[in-house]
Formats: structure tokens, sequence, C-alpha cells
């Protein structure tokens, strides 16, 4: 009887098959969130992010080429400079002092010290191929040691080529702590030798050719030795040095 029985094996059941319940490109996380994976293939090809330019490399161009320019001016600049020195080759004028005559040299009540000179000097143009135009605002005055005891304007004239103008010239002026200066001008003058600074600040105009530049300063001292300060009466003047310089 036990050779009748026979084992059949167990049929699988089959089960319908189920649709997924989420898209192939997504995924469900532990609590359920569905979570969208992006396809490599999407839009036929992978998905290529460009990156931003970069502006540095054109900033340097823009610096290099304002650098350049600024070079290329200045050796302009240079060559000009260098074909009008040259060409007309530029001397700054020569002042002297002639003479030197005292007016008045007085202490007022106030105690300031008043002095009047009558100054001649000579401006000479030495420039074959420049004129100077002396402009407004000129001045020129005495000092003894730092005080300013008087000043004058210069006149407004033009100075052709290789000119030489001769210049009279009143100084008027009022200076503080007077009797402190005139003690001390009284002391040096036994001594014969009174050291005095004439300035001069002089704003001029150059003409080159037919060519009328801008405006610059001539600014020069001459450094004297009198031997006296009497009023009314023709100074020695001993010593002179002159120094000049221009200043744009």
């Amino acid at each position: 009887m036990a050779d009748n029985q026979r084992i059949h094996p167990a049929v699988p059941v089959a089960t319908s098959a189920t649709a997924p319940l989420v898209p192939p490109s997504s995924s469900v996380s532990e609590k359920g969130t569905q979570v969208h994976r992006a396809s490599p293939l999407q839009g036929g090809g992978p998905v290529i992010f460009a990156k931003p330019r970069k502006r540095k490399g054109c900033c340097c161009r823009l610096l290099c080429g304002l650098i350049s320019l600024l070079l290329l001016i200045l050796i302009l600049i240079g060559i000009v400079a260098a074909v009008i020195y040259f060409v007309f080759q530029p001397k700054l004028p020569q002042y002297s002092v002639d003479r030197l005559q005292i007016s008045a040299l007085r202490l007022n009540f106030d105690l300031t010290l008043y002095a009047q000179f009558d100054v001649k000097i000579t401006a000479t143009n030495p420039n074959k191929k420049i004129g100077i135009y002396y402009e407004k605002g000129g001045r020129l005055s005495v000092w003894y040691s730092n005080d300013k005891l008087c000043e004058g304007s210069l006149p407004r004239f033009y100075q052709g080529h290789q000119n030489t103008t001769r210049l009279d010239i009143t100084l008027t002026g009022q200076s503080e702590s007077g009797s402190t200066i005139m003690a001390a001008l009284q002391q040096q003058q036994q001594t014969g030798q009174i050291p005095l600074d004439l300035k001069v600040d002089a704003p001029v105009s150059v003409k080159l050719g037919t060519m009328k530049l801008r405006k610059v300063k001539i600014l020069g001292r001459c450094s004297l030795v009198v031997d006296s300060l009497s009023t009314n009466s023709m100074i020695s003047i001993k010593a002179s040095n002159c120094s000049f310089g221009m200043k744009l």
C-alpha cells in the first residue's frame, strides 16, 4: 500500500504581475517619501553644466593696454621735449643789481620799521629763439636775515630774443619788531658789511616762435653785501651772487 502512494511535486501558484508603484527613475525612501533620480540618458545624452567664464583675463588685458598707452604718451612727451630743447636751446634769463639807494629807513611811533629802497636791475634774455612775457603779479623784495624789509611790483612787458632791459623799481614796506631789526642793522653797519637778500618772483610766459606756452614762475635770489644803509646816498654793492630757477 505504501508502494501505491506517490509524491507529487508542488505546483507553484501563479501570481499576477503588478506594475511598479513608482517610475523607474525614482525610488522610495524608508519613510515612504518618493525620491526622484535623474536619469543620465534623459534628453538623449548626459547633462553638461557649462562653467561661467572668468573675467580675470579680460581685466589683465585692459590693464596692460592702459599701461602701454601711458608709456607711449610719456615717450612722445619726452621726444617732443628733446626736440624743443635741441631746436630752441632754452636758457634762463639773467638778472643783476646795478644800483641800490635807500630813500627811507626809520622807526614809526608803533615801533614798526618803515623802509623805502630804490633798486635798478638789469634783466637779460640770452635766448636766440625764445621770447619772454613778464606777466602781472611779479614781485621784487629785499630781506635782512628772515625779515622782509620792503617789496615792489615788477612791470608787465615783453622781452625779445637776446634783449637786455633795465628796470627802476621802488620798494616799500613795514616790518614788525622794528626796534630789534634796526638795532641789528646798526650793529652790522659798524662792520661796513651788511648782508641783504634781493628775491625775485616773476610769473612769465615763454614764446617759442609764434606759439605762446603756459605760464611758469622764475624764482631768484641775489645775495648782496653793501657798505652802508645811509639814506639818500649811493650805496656801494661790495658783493653780489645771484641764482635763479624755474617753477612750473
